[in-house]
């Protein structure tokens, strides 16, 4: 499993060195553009819209948009010193509560943890208090130039860290338009909604849910494969080069000269002199 991090995490005075591993992965199906003509991938190149020109990697820099059209450029140089001081920190375990009262509002991204050399032990110490206290860790963590908000609890035998937003990173729910606060419905349509709640009601087995439109879609493109209902780009017309080109026209025009000279040969060939006729 690919290592995305490698730290550690304090828990009081002790200290546990870590790896950080995806826990989960988009299953997605993505498509290419192409272009319908000769099938080709569709290339997007950064353009400047002021100068129009196709600009390189290496012409762009990073710049903070303060206000309307006005930007404070930032220096790779100055991203990559503060990313390093922050990372260099360790996953300090902040407090610990109770997972029932955080809202799943919060949840960003899962990610396992490996104890690394020589954090063995601390590892299976923190994992055991946490499971026999029913509790997980609030901590802080920098992944990718960001600061990160996490939880540190235990899955089915194996600690995972969980990111979460911030506060300020939840919209309210307040502000969502059009949200009825009155209630308009009778005791027996409640009654009837409950019931069917209780109908419906089992234990999560995640197993049993799967992507039907994902799997539709990867048939129906499997059926266009067997059905050879492929294509493939077609292959790019080389230029000529501009030797070639100049050495056609050379050919070209010591044809039409050598052609020329002939011409005039026989002519001369087919006029009789002066003193040619006179002897006639």
């Amino acid at each position: 499993m690919h290592t995305v991090w490698k730290g550690s995490i304090r828990f009081g005075l002790v200290n546990i060195p870590v790896k950080l591993h995806t826990a989960t992965e988009d299953k997605d199906i993505s498509f290419r553009n192409l272009h319908e003509k000769c099938h080709t991938p569709i290339k997007y190149e950064k353009i400047c819209p002021n100068c129009d020109v196709k600009v390189s990697k290496e012409e762009i820099v990073k710049g903070y948009e303060y206000a309307k059209g006005k930007f404070i450029v930032i220096e790779e140089d100055e991203l990559k010193n503060l990313e390093k001081e922050m990372e260099e920190k360790a996953v300090e375990i902040l407090d610990f509560v109770k997972i029932t009262d955080i809202d799943p509002i919060y949840f960003k991204r899962s990610y396992f943890l490996s104890p690394n050399e020589g954090g063995v032990k601390p590892y299976i110490l923190l994992r055991k208090a946490m499971e026999e206290s029913k509790k997980v860790g609030i901590a802080k963590i920098t992944i990718r130039a960001k600061e990160q908000l996490a939880i540190l609890r235990v899955y089915q035998n194996t600690l995972i860290m969980e990111t979460i937003f911030y506060p300020d990173e939840v919209k309210k729910a307040t502000d969502v338009p059009n949200v009825p606060t009155t209630e308009q419905i009778s005791k027996k349509e409640l009654d009837t909604a409950i019931l069917l709640i209780d109908q419906l009601t089992s234990k999560f087995q995640p197993e049993k849910y799967k992507d039907e439109y994902r799997e539709a879609i990867l048939n129906y493109i499997e059926r266009k494969r067997i059905g050879k209902e492929t294509v493939t780009p077609t292959p790019k017309r080389e230029a000529i080069h501009s030797d070639v080109t100049d050495l056609m026209a050379a050919l070209q025009a010591s044809i039409d000269r050598t052609g020329s000279k002939k011409d005039q040969t026989v002519s001369k060939k087919g006029r009789k002199t002066t003193k040619e006729k006179r002897k006639a």
